[in-house]
């Protein structure tokens, strides 16, 4: 008979999530992992399999929290559109130095893990979609032209943020970064091609 986990499983994966997003997943050892978690080799073995099985598990959780702030980003009045975008941009998850786990894992893992290439792309439509969406939004409250191309403007807020997220790990001040977001919110708003 098995003997009863004696841990709560949420903490050991948010262990892990915060390891692998400090030091990668090939700066991260199984015996980083047994450190931060608390558990032992073994026990973390049998219960999320090996270490790529438990990134795998990490970085799935990660994307799926993901894609609901990027489904919950659509959510409110079409008029406020922009607002929610610009929020976004200014987001308190883009001001450690450690970035998203989405971003490094994408970085690190793409091009050798089809698995995590498979749900990095997944996520990215994700956010996508969501941002093509929002100017749509902004589009229909005649806050953005409504001939302009809302694939490409959402796909722009979604590059602008990822290169957010570069500078806040390089360094680069709040508000230096606050004044680049509110910029590239102002370049798609149709105020900033009047006259």
């Amino acid at each position: 008979m098995a003997r009863p986990r004696k841990f709560v499983e949420a903490d050991v994966l948010d262990a892990a999530r915060q390891r692998f997003t400090e030091t990668g997943y090939h700066g991260t050892s199984v015996d980083d992992l047994s450190r931060a978690t608390g558990l032992s080799k073994g026990s973390l073995y049998a219960a999320f399999g090996d270490k790529q099985a438990l990134f795998q598990r990490v970085f799935d959780d990660y994307c799926a929290g993901s894609d609901a702030m990027a489904a919950a980003l659509v959510d409110g009045p079409e008029d406020e559109a922009l607002i929610r975008l610009r929020a976004w941009l200014h987001s308190p998850e883009i001001t450690n130095r450690y970035g998203c786990l989405l971003a490094k894992g994408t970085a690190e893992l793409a091009s050798e893990n089809d698995a995590v290439a498979a749900r990095s792309l997944a996520a990215y439509e994700t956010l996508l979609d969501s941002c093509r969406r929002l100017v749509e939004q902004a589009q229909r409250a005649g806050l953005v032209d409504p001939e302009a191309d809302a694939e490409a403007l959402g796909g722009l807020v979604v590059a602008t943020h990822r290169g957010l997220e570069a500078l806040a790990k390089a360094g680069v001040a709040p508000a230096t970064r606050n004044r680049i977001a509110d910029a590239a919110i102002a370049g798609i708003s149709r105020k900033a091609a009047r006259p």
